[in-house]
């Protein structure tokens, strides 16, 4: 996601190298010694902060403390705006980009520090980053009005592991993750249980699982429903802590919220084009 901001306020005036991958998981994610060489080459390094990337800390730190200019991203956003989930007590929920409003933030800070690195390029970086924010507007209006149009009584997410509260709380949705909100915490027979009893007192019909999260818990969650008469049905695969396949619009921080919350609304008794925004969805190298 944020290799895809950088792209796209930077233009072809830098080189944008991106250490995570298409469906890695950046809680686990360890840096190689390429990884680290490039992050010591850089010119200025981009990451998420609010420990996202946990195991990527001292690298991070060591390029800062070698002169390179390394910033996070979510230091635009306020304290005030940040969840911090009971089980984390002290840590606050990294997946600020599940909220395109959000994440406008985070593009101002790439703007800001791209034009600090090269002042010559203000001008151009300025426009593009206007002209992206003006996308982000529009699709946080798309997935406002394609969520809105779900049942208030099935409003409720529930997903592979806990990356989705920042964009339930914008789109008014109740957020179940089955892990905590790091994919390293697991989910015990009580944390099945407890939610196989909201799928039946609630009905709900869908749950959802995680493009970088193993299905297995979902599909305990699934058979336990069924033992109890209540039909749940996989709703579809939603992009939590990556996007989707290079080169695929689906592979756009864009595309990535389009098809969130497309396929959450379609799951859920809401009205959404099986396309989404622009009708780009589902077609592969768009």
């Amino acid at each position: 996601m944020i290799a895809d901001i950088a792209r796209e306020v930077a233009g072809e005036r830098a080189e944008v190298v991106s250490l995570m991958g298409a469906g890695v998981d950046p809680h686990l994610y360890k840096p190689t010694r390429s990884d680290i060489a490039t992050l010591m080459s850089a010119d200025i390094v981009f990451y998420n902060g609010l420990l996202l990337e946990g195991k990527m800390t001292d690298s991070l730190v060591r390029a800062a403390s070698a002169g390179r200019r390394v910033w996070a991203v979510s230091e635009g956003i306020e304290e005030s705006f940040l969840l911090e989930p009971e089980a984390f007590a002290g840590h606050f929920d990294p997946h600020v980009w599940m909220d395109p409003i959000a994440w406008a933030k985070a593009v101002e800070v790439v703007r800001a520090r791209l034009v600090e690195a090269d002042p010559e390029g203000r001008s151009g970086y300025e426009s593009r980053a206007t002209a992206y924010l003006e996308r982000l507007n529009e699709l946080h209006a798309y997935a406002q009005r394609v969520l809105g149009s779900v049942p208030e009584r099935q409003r409720v997410l529930v997903t592979a592991h806990d990356a989705f509260n920042y964009f339930g709380r914008r789109y008014g949705f109740e957020v179940v993750g089955i892990q905590g909100i790091s994919t390293e915490s697991e989910a015990g027979v009580a944390d099945i249980e407890a939610l196989v009893s909201l799928l039946v007192e609630r009905k709900i019909g869908a749950v959802f699982v995680e493009s970088t999260v193993s299905e297995r818990n979902i599909r305990a969650l699934i058979a336990g429903a069924a033992a109890r008469g209540q039909t749940v049905a996989v709703g579809g695969e939603l992009f939590s802590d990556a996007m989707g396949t290079p080169g695929s619009y689906e592979g756009t921080y864009i595309g990535m919220i389009d098809h969130n919350a497309t396929v959450v609304a379609r799951a859920l008794g809401g009205v959404a084009p099986e396309r989404g925004l622009s009708g780009r969805l589902g077609a592969s190298g768009d």
